[in-house]
């Protein structure tokens, strides 16, 4: 139980750091003098946190940067792999495709569902990318990868009550023609291939073009799936390529475009059912054949014109995704699942739960404008609006049944309501949600005195949500003629919210800063669509927005002729309304709902050291605590699932006249209050350390690296059942060695990803739906690559 006494020794915790920071910035400066000469310094990293450029070291926030050559290093080629990276983020696979995005706990508590919004905005270049689907696209021709931790109420709106990502991508130059090619093999039949091309077609005009193809066997394998010995289960087969052009026709103009593609054809995630009796994490024993098809096409354009006063920006951007996924949903065989499910009272069971079809669609385009001071003096802002506007469609079917027909293929959208395998799918679900939203945005910094800032911003948004909804649950149409699936409206829902931030930050030196800040973030209201169409019993047509309000304290110092970084921040979360999945007394009536109140406070810390030209160590770590403070009763899918069988109203059962209303209300009683339980996705520790060394051995420049990833073990959902929602902690060893002989441009490159084989388990998610399975995830396995690089 999180008390008065934790709080108050977080709290107490941060600010000895602060005066420790403090302490040492003045005898640092004192002994700057006699620092080592030859030293190389640590360099600066500029990010784009709030909508200017600015030195990491100078934002007065949390806000963590990966650069492209930790990127590399540790094979990291989506976002799932900056697990452990950044202090406070998880990212966790989820079904359907997904990527669940959490920082400091706060993310998505409702996955496989586009009526909501992350808690975690994720963005291209400073486009919001809407469908967290396409998260899982390959990082190409990256610069650095942005991290903000805690609410971005002012600059970035909804969906960012948790924080924000943005992914920064080399841009054209005219200053010369550059480019760089890379190829690489590794076990697992792994190979690589990259390259980019920067060319100055004028002194005006540059165009940037960059391709990644990234390709590798299953590191699982099925075992049962009908006609195959071993179906590969998270291998790799992606291509994605970038083109852009900059023309800067005068010296305050420019015009930047950019347009990404990918293209990933796959056989699917390995999720493994825990009741599995295989001990060997890497086989599962499972009979259906998944599949994952993703496709994005993102387009952008940035105009950008600065004049005395200000330098005004245009964005906008266009985004399509198309996504089939299909898997095993009772991660078991025949067998297996026939025995988990057998009910004495039917004399049966099932022996199959499979999904044949999710497939997802998102067209979007947004725009925004925003102006930032140019010129002197104490006072600097930026303004700004934004409009958002996203279409997310959805078709799902799954089959559940005790048949051989275990291979069942999805209906097509065509199918007429009276045909006879209507009335064997589980559930079908046609429905498309349109979402608008438009805000304005202020923030100002005015200089007190040289030394102390005082930030301030505001931002009024607007969202609009509307769709159209049709299901059919348990095999019955509620058509009587045409196709089986007619979605009709839900009906529209607005809402409104003001979100700031307020902050002062004090320079002790030049090189010492401490900061402290409020700021709220929120997360918009919406539609439950099963509410809706009358398909629930206690979940509540619409669902409500969600709000944070950060208090954070935070220092950021260079000590020791710049060869010291330290950064540290505290902070405590008043999370209200948390969104969240829950389940209905009505079979197969999931919805939304809000967990009232929760408390989220915590402590991180990040170090950079480099003693001499060829030492460095990078190390952060975060301390997390949260828990629900108010009373709600929630409702488990798998513990509904229980009462209902244990009354004696298995599915098939559920939907007989006589059985329903005391089936329901079976459900019903197995509620449980929340109070006290653990937040979800809030790793109590969390961290990673890693030594660099470089320096000349022969004739050539050898670079050394090796990493540890700490990642804690953590509450998958809001329910804490014991241990089927703990997702247990794991560590991971990677190393990296490239040699770059002198004269020659190439390089050579050893990366070892996972060096002791851990089996760590990267999520483990309970399937809200189907049969309620709860499945886990895994870290990849020992990875060898070795690659050869050529740049001019």
């Amino acid at each position: 139980m999180i008390s008065k006494f934790h709080i108050t020794h977080a709290l107490a915790c941060t600010v000895s750091l602060l005066a420790f920071a403090s302490g040492t910035a003045h005898a640092a400066e004192a002994d700057a003098d006699a620092a080592a000469a030859g030293s190389s310094g640590i360099a600066d990293i500029v990010v784009t946190a709030e909508r200017r450029e600015i030195s990491l070291q100078e934002a007065p926030l949390s806000v963590s940067a990966v650069t492209s050559e930790t990127l590399k290093a540790a094979n990291i080629t989506d976002i799932t792999g900056l697990n452990g990276s950044v202090p406070g983020l998880v990212v966790a696979r989820s079904g359907g495709g997904e990527r669940i995005i959490s920082i400091r706990g706060i993310g998505s508590e409702t996955p496989e569902n586009t009526n909501t919004q992350p808690g975690v905005s994720y963005h291209i270049d400073g486009v919001y990318i809407f469908n967290s689907i396409a998260a899982s696209a390959a990082f190409i021709d990256v610069a650095q990868v942005e991290v903000l931790r805690g609410p971005q109420g002012t600059l970035f709106g909804q969906g960012s009550t948790g924080g924000t990502i943005n992914v920064v991508t080399n841009e054209p130059t005219t200053d010369a023609m550059t480019g760089n090619v890379n190829v690489g093999i590794g076990n697992y039949k792994y190979m690589e291939g990259s390259g980019a091309l920067n060319v100055p077609v004028t002194d005006t005009l540059a165009v940037r073009g960059a391709i990644q193809y990234t390709k590798h066997d299953g590191y699982a394998h099925a075992t049962k799936v009908p006609g195959y010995e071993k179906y590969q289960l998270d291998d790799q087969d992606e291509t994605g390529w970038r083109l852009g052009a900059k023309w800067s026709p005068t010296s305050n103009f420019s015009i930047t475009l950019n347009t990404i593609q990918y293209d990933s054809k796959t056989n699917g995630p390995a999720q493994k059912n825990i009741l599995d009796p295989e001990p060997d994490a890497r086989l599962l024993t499972q009979d259906y054949p998944g599949r994952s098809a993703v496709k994005t096409q993102f387009y952008s354009g940035t105009m950008r014109y600065e004049t005395p006063f200000a330098v005004i920006k245009s964005i906008t951007g266009y985004q399509k995704l198309h996504s089939e996924q299909a898997w095993d949903a009772d991660g078991l065989d025949t067998d297996l699942f026939y025995a988990l499910t057998y009910s004495p009272l039917t004399w049966g069971g099932s022996t199959y739960d499979h999904v044949p079809l999710w497939q997802s669609d998102t067209e979007s385009w947004s725009q925004e404008i925003n102006l930032t001071s140019n010129h002197g003096g104490p006072f600097s802002w930026v303004a700004g609006g934004v409009y958002l506007h996203s279409k997310n469609s959805q078709y799902i079917n799954e089959y559940k049944g005790s048949d051989d027909q275990i291979l069942r293929s999805p209906l097509p959208l065509d199918t007429a309501w009276n045909d006879p395998e209507v009335g064997v799918i589980t559930y079908a679900e046609l429905s498309s949600i349109k979402r608008e939203l438009y805000a304005f945005y202020a923030q100002g910094t005015y200089e007190l005195t040289s030394d102390l800032k005082l930030t301030a911003g505001a931002r009024y948004n607007h969202d609009k949500s509307s769709g159209m909804f049709d299901s059919v649950a348990g095999g019955a149409s509620s058509q009587t003629s045409g196709s089986y699936l007619q979605p009709s409206s839900t009906g529209t829902l607005k809402g409104d919210a003001w979100t700031g931030k307020v902050a002062l930050d004090y320079q002790f030196t030049p090189d010492n800063m401490v900061y402290a800040s409020w700021t709220r973030g929120f997360k918009p209201g919406g539609i439950n669509s099963a509410a809706s169409s009358g398909s629930s019993f206690s979940i509540l047509p619409a669902y409500k927005q969600e709000t944070v309000d950060s208090f954070e304290i935070g220092t950021k110092n260079r000590f020791l002729d710049d060869t010291l970084q330290i950064n540290a921040s505290g902070f405590l979360y008043n999370y209200k309304n948390m969104q969240f999945l829950e389940e209905d007394p009505i079979l197969y009536g999931e919805g939304i709902s809000n967990a009232p109140k929760a408390r989220v406070y915590g402590i991180e810390l990040e170090t950079t050291w480099a003693p001499t030209n060829h030492l460095r160590f990078d190390t952060s770590v975060s301390w997390l605590e949260g828990e629900f403070t108010s009373h709600y009763e929630a409702l488990d899918p798998a513990a509904a699932a229980a009462a209902q069988n244990a009354a004696g109203y298995p599915d098939w059962l559920f939907w007989l006249p006589d059985n329903f209303f005391p089936a329901v209300m079976a459900r019903d009683a197995a509620r449980a209050d929340i109070k006290g339980n653990r937040v979800p996705k809030l790793p109590r520790w969390q961290g990673t350390a890693a030594a660099t060394w470089n320096g000349q051995v022969g004739p050539g420049e050898l670079t050394a690296r090796a990493q540890l990833i700490y990642r804690g073990k953590y509450q998958y959902r809001l329910f804490n059942d014991g241990a089927v929602d703990m997702t247990p902690s794991y560590t991971q060893v990677n190393l990296m060695a490239k040699y770059e002989p002198n004269g020659t441009n190439t390089n050579v490159t050893l990366r070892v990803i996972n060096l002791f084989d851990k089996n760590g388990i990267n999520s483990r998610f309970s399937d809200p739906y189907g049969s309620a399975q709860v499945m886990d995830t895994y870290i990849p396995p020992r990875q060898v690559i070795l690659s050869v690089g050529y740049q001019f």
